[in-house]
């Protein structure tokens, strides 16, 4: 690509004129800034401190040094110490017929980077998926995409927590409280059953607390000596001993909860390589760090709970087992990082889990080294910020969460309505049923990865399904816009239709402001995909389409199409709008965001 050329050509022009070798990284070349003449910009300030000149004068030294060394710059300027590099018009004319068809433009080569195992969903079996989970999937899946897409072998996991205290709560609900029933005979979804005896549990729970601190206990203490909490910590003393009813009640819910699980994945577009459950990862767990303490890695109190000291890494001492054996969630986390090692070999291996569990993985990475695991320096947290609603925090324990499910039912309505009342397709029919369904996923999805993943959010439906603005359904609605024109274009006569593999003839074509623009914006996909690769960001890739669709749209409105009288423009615009509309494809398509080609 030509930012590479004017890079290694800009590297050879300060070694040949100062004699000092720079790293690469220190030659920022970008896009030239809107209202200044020029394609793309060097800033020559790190060269200043090797020329011992002012920016100007290094500007333009390197500057025609470049220019004459890399055929395809037309001129150079320099302002405020910025070199501006302005490329000939063949060049962009050669871009835009080698690219113009190009369904895969800008990806790298597949399996060219790294192995990257990436852990995402990691949901429990005592509670359908929620809105946070759907935050957790969407980036997930994407940052998957994203990096697919540059070029590394990407492995999908999840780690389902299907055992635990929670867990054993939702059964110790049913047995109590259930009376026998099932998804079929309640007509439940079956993770939406198991959470509703989740929620029941706590509503008795709180009952027995009042009542121990009524008697004169405080709430520690009544949370303590409450009869729920013995009959959770029994139940879980008795799975890990691997009674028979209890692990006969626990497959039989967990069975329904997996059920549940799957349709809202599906719909949700989110997808697997392999799943981990923590009922089959914790022993191997357990079995490191029993290795651990025989080695005197770590210890064992005087109660039989066993410890790792990290305090002289600047952390504090992390409970691994507890007293009665049972382990804890660091336990099969050990475990299942070992597994995966062993399993893939990874480069890399990627934990999307919010925020709030960045010390436990600062723990696991500790640990991990201590027991002498030396590729936990390959463990990155992808950590994300909570969403918030206008009515608070969620809490589980309550009922008071957005159910996924719920909530992509209330998407697809309101784009329903919308579509009902804008009439863009005929209602009631099936046609409208799968666009209310695509513009209400995408209102949703783009909603979410829109905003960087480490930022806490607040999500608003009513904002995320507007047509117009920062959303998923305007740039849906700019790429059937221009699925349409082609459409159009093919409709009229020959002159105005694409034929396979056609080609702008070597006479001068001139671009006009908006056409340079979007032809930039085009050729700058690859950078923008290796860098929201590099920074793990489908919020990059999103602003990149919000950008592209608003380009066009302005490019739309100015800059006559199938009017235009000069057949070669005619040619040219529908090849760039050609150009636009696979682009906002693929770049939705990173976000799991499917585009319509009318609306």
């Amino acid at each position: 690509m030509i930012v590479k050329n004017i890079t290694d050509s800009a590297i050879n022009a300060v070694k040949s004129l100062y004699g000092a070798e720079l790293p690469a990284e220190q030659f920022v070349i970008q896009p030239t800034r809107e209202g200044i003449k020029g394609d793309f910009t060097l800033v020559v300030f790190p060269m200043t401190k090797v020329s011992h000149k002012a920016p100007a004068a290094t500007a333009e030294e390197i500057g025609e040094r470049v220019t004459n060394d890399v055929p395809e710059i037309e001129s150079y300027s320099v302002i405020n110490g910025f070199l501006n590099f302005t490329l000939k018009n063949s060049y962009w004319v050669d871009f835009l017929n080698e690219n113009y068809e190009n369904e895969t433009f800008g990806g790298g080569e597949k399996n060219s980077g790294d192995k990257i195992v990436i852990e995402f969903s990691s949901p429990n079996t005592n509670k359908p998926l929620h809105l946070g989970h759907v935050r957790n999937n969407l980036i997930g899946m994407a940052v998957s995409n994203i990096l697919s897409a540059a070029g590394n072998e990407v492995v999908k996991v999840n780690l389902v927590n299907d055992r635990g205290i929670h867990i054993c709560k939702s059964m110790i609900a049913w047995l109590k409280w259930g009376n026998c029933e099932t998804p079929e005979s309640s007509s439940k979804k079956g993770d939406h059953l198991v959470g509703d005896y989740y929620v029941e549990f706590d509503k008795h729970f709180k009952e027995d607390v009042k009542l121990l601190e009524n008697k004169g206990m405080t709430e520690d203490e009544a949370k303590e000596k409450a009869p729920l909490t013995n009959e959770t910590r029994q139940m879980l003393v008795k799975w890990e001993a691997e009674d028979k009813d209890v692990r006969a009640l626990w497959e039989m819910m967990n069975e329904w909860v997996y059920a549940g699980f799957d349709v809202t994945y599906k719909r949700l577009g989110v997808s697997f390589d392999k799943i981990y459950y923590e009922s089959q990862t914790y022993l191997l767990g357990k079995k490191v760090v029993a290795d651990a303490l025989q080695k005197g890695l770590i210890t064992k109190d005087p109660d039989n709970s066993v410890w790792i000291d990290l305090t002289n890494e600047g952390l504090d001492r992390k409970l691994l087992l507890r007293k009665d054996g049972t382990s804890v969630y660091i336990t099969q986390d050990i475990g299942t990082a070992l597994l995966r090692y062993n399993e893939f070999h990874p480069d890399k291996m990627i934990y999307v889990v919010g925020n709030e569990q960045i010390y436990h993985f600062d723990v696991l990475k500790l640990t991990l080294k201590r027991f002498g695991y030396d590729w936990a320096d390959f463990i990155y947290h992808l950590s994300y910020g909570m969403v918030e609603l206008t009515t608070g925090k969620m809490k589980s324990r309550e009922g008071t969460v957005v159910d996924a499910d719920e909530l992509m039912d209330e998407m697809k309505s309101t784009a329903m309505d919308i579509i009902r009342e804008q009439g863009k397709v005929e209602y009631g029919t099936r046609e409208a049923e799968d666009l209310s369904e695509m513009v209400g996923l995408a209102a949703l999805k783009y909603y979410i990865l829109k905003v960087d993943p480490k930022k806490q959010m607040l999500f608003n439906p009513a904002e995320s399904i507007d047509f117009n603005g920062n959303t998923g359904p305007f740039i849906q609605y700019t790429h059937a816009r221009i699925r349409s024109l082609l459409a159009r274009a093919s409709a009229q006569t020959e002159t105005n239709t694409l034929d396979n593999q056609f080609r702008l003839d070597g006479e001068d074509i001139v671009f006009n402001e908006v056409e340079q623009q979007l032809l930039r914006s085009l050729h700058d996909y690859p950078v923008m995909l290796e860098k929201a690769a590099k920074d793990y960001s489908p919020a990059q890739v999103a602003n990149y389409a919000f950008e592209l669709a608003k380009l066009y749209n302005r490019f739309y409105q100015d800059t006559p199409v199938l009017k235009e009288t000069d057949e070669r423009l005619r040619k040219m615009r529908l090849m760039l709008s050609l150009f636009v509309a696979n682009n906002i494809k693929n770049s939705m398509k990173l976000l799991g965001i499917n585009v319509p080609d009318k609306m």
